[in-house]
């Protein structure tokens, strides 16, 4: 069973960085594409970057585009996303998930394109 877990939230202040991880087990990474979505209370939750190992698959919304960052390790099964220069408005829960979007297609970095969730990490952006 494809299980993942996140790790990495915490509480900056405006223009603190994290790294938030996501392990992926039960799977091989290279056959899926990993999401990183983010939610708030009230809100939907929103794609922020979602990617296939290739590079040039990277997506990100454009209120993250220059400061977010998405990888992989394929040898620790693992994705991360640097967030840099936080902003109050990056403040909430962020959920990694696992599918098989295809790049540029309406689910690509959207929630119904993905089958596998975990539990989420909080993050919180606050002077």
């Amino acid at each position: 069973q494809v299980q993942l877990v996140e790790s990495g939230g915490g509480s900056v202040q405006p223009g603190g960085s994290l790294r938030l991880s996501c392990t992926v087990t039960g799977a091989t990474l290279n056959y899926y594409a990993i999401g990183w979505f983010r939610q708030v209370p009230g809100q939907e939750r929103e794609g922020v970057s979602c990617s296939w190992s290739n590079p040039g698959s990277h997506y990100y919304a454009d209120s993250v585009k220059g400061r977010f960052s998405i990888s992989r390790d394929s040898a620790k099964n693992t994705v991360y996303l640097e967030t840099n220069d936080l902003k109050p408005e990056d403040t909430g829960v962020y959920f990694c998930a696992a599918g098989r979007p295809s790049v540029g297609s309406s689910w690509y970095c959207h929630p119904k394109g993905y089958d596998y969730w975990g539990q989420g990490t909080q993050v919180t952006v606050s002077s």
